[in-house]
């Protein structure tokens, strides 16, 4: 395992300091020659949870895949600039953080598994979220403020609507008035009928 983490550590840097040395301008066989590096370093990186076995491994390889997509997508970024590439690599972040982290709920049992689900979809939602109203905010900003208002006050309510779900999942594990005041606190609190 200590040997997976200093190769997937090794790979970041080495990723880092290739994704910021390309940044200026990027030819297609630079492209190509940056895409088989990526796939070489999952292969690497898969090969590495082999040895593992049940849920370590699929979370190894969660992470695997997830690094995988985001070093794919900040190549495309960093390949062809726009709005689009850079929203597509937050996506691809957010997706990446919501496998491993739903992997890790697989650990655990009953209504705090529930919980954990919940929690990574509400973080998935809210990165997702953000990512649009980023994206929304960089076009918007070169129109009209307006749009810039309502693309945060979407992300607000997707954000709201996530946590309010876990809150509700909360209440899962109790029973009778304890939970139904805990899902009453939880409607008056997320502003839920």
């Amino acid at each position: 395992m200590k040997t997976l983490n200093l190769t997937a550590i090794a790979a970041a840097i080495v990723l880092a300091f290739s994704a910021s040395a390309m940044a200026s301008s990027m030819s297609k066989a630079e492209y190509k020659s940056a895409k088989k590096n990526i796939e070489a370093d999952y292969k690497s990186a898969k090969a590495g949870c082999d040895p593992l076995a049940a849920n370590a491994k699929d979370i190894c390889m969660a992470e695997a895949r997830g690094k995988e997509s985001v070093a794919l997508a900040e190549l495309g970024a960093t390949y062809k600039p726009s709005q689009k590439t850079r929203y597509d690599v937050r996506i691809a972040k957010a997706d990446a953080d919501y496998s491993v982290a739903n992997e890790k709920c697989d650990d655990k049992a009953g209504n705090v598994k529930d919980v954990c689900v919940k929690e990574a979809q509400a973080a998935q939602t809210a990165a997702k979220a953000d990512a649009k109203a980023q994206m929304k905010t960089a076009d918007a900003s070169q129109t009209a403020n307006k749009q810039i208002a309502v693309a945060r006050k979407d992300a607000a309510v997707d954000k709201r609507d996530a946590e309010y779900a876990v809150a509700k999942e909360k209440c899962d594990a109790l029973a009778g008035n304890a939970k139904d005041l805990c899902v009453n606190d939880a409607k008056s609190r997320y502003g839920k009928s």
